[in-house]
């Protein structure tokens, strides 16, 4: 089978038939564009040009099933070549895409923070002191992420850049690469903006659907589509499988603070259609005890 896909380029695999259809079902009009901002994409890069074409393909797949572009200068989603393969990454305006797409987050941003500009940060309290209505100079001492949700709850992140450093270095053996985005000075902050941003919700945002799916696709690579092989990082199965854990306790967290059936039915609205069958019984609870309490009140 490898000597049989190393006689198929990346250029011949998306001009067959299937592939071009495969794309217009996903993307119908925009399939064609998208198709060629992959090609050039892959052209512009040796690495890219020499990968497995299947796994540049499957890539791309994923970044049109999430509707995100393949543009480096975008900034929305990327394909990262490694030991051979492709890989998919998500960019830090991918995931303020796909949370603003929920209708849950009113306000959603991640930004560099400067010497000039940084006071203090406190973990217990989350209060980040920063004077950003100056203009940032001198070094760049750490990376902010903040977002409000419609329920109200707010919530501010703030790393420093060394351990933006330490969580990169762990979690990316191509950390040190010559072709790693990390290793480009522009790139270093979209993927530490990323880092911040996607760590943030993960833990305490709504993840719709399409936010656990990028959770899940980032930084990995599929010599078959949906078979997720994380090469630059094995580690990163254990954490996913605990993000779904936190995620599960997140989610029960917003039901037991729920005051109003308004509240109910925001976070049901939050839900997909597998979310609202897992916990449909404790919506349904928590229902009746707020509809109770209301009750004798009146």
């Amino acid at each position: 089978m490898e000597k049989q896909l190393s006689h198929t380029t990346t250029k011949q695999l998306f001009s067959g038939k299937s592939v071009q259809e495969k794309f217009q079902k996903l993307l119908g009009k925009k399939a064609p564009g998208f198709i060629s901002s992959v090609l050039q994409t892959v052209n512009s890069n040796k690495l890219l040009k020499n990968a497995e074409p299947h796994t540049v393909l499957n890539a791309a797949a994923t970044a049109a099933i999430l509707d995100l572009p393949i543009n480096q200068n975008l900034g929305f989603a990327w394909i990262v070549p490694y030991k051979g393969q492709a890989q998919f990454q998500m960019g830090w305006k991918g995931y303020v895409q796909l949370a603003l797409r929920t209708g849950q987050y009113l306000r959603i941003n991640v930004t560099e923070v400067y010497s000039n500009q940084f006071t203090s940060f406190n973990r217990l309290t989350e209060e980040l002191i920063a004077d950003f209505n100056i203009e940032g100079k001198e070094n760049i001492v750490g990376y902010a992420a903040y977002f409000k949700l419609s329920n109200g709850m707010e919530k501010t992140s703030y790393w420093t850049k060394e351990k933006v450093i330490r969580h990169a270095k762990k979690y990316s053996q191509a950390y040190n690469s010559s072709f790693s985005p990390w290793q480009d000075k522009d790139q270093f902050d979209a993927m530490a903006k990323k880092t911040v941003l996607k760590n943030t919700l993960s833990r305490w945002g709504i993840m719709s659907i399409e936010l656990q799916t990028a959770q899940l696709v980032d930084q990995s690579v599929q010599e078959k589509e949906g078979d997720y092989n994380y090469i630059d990082n094995p580690q990163i199965i254990d954490i996913k499988t605990e993000s779904l854990k936190e995620e599960n306790t997140r989610i029960y967290d917003f039901i037991n603070k729920a005051e109003t059936i308004e509240q109910i039915n925001e976070i049901r609205d939050s839900l997909d259609s597998d979310q609202l069958l897992k916990y449909d019984s404790k919506l349904t609870s928590k229902e009746t005890e707020i509809l109770h309490l209301e009750a004798t009140k009146n």
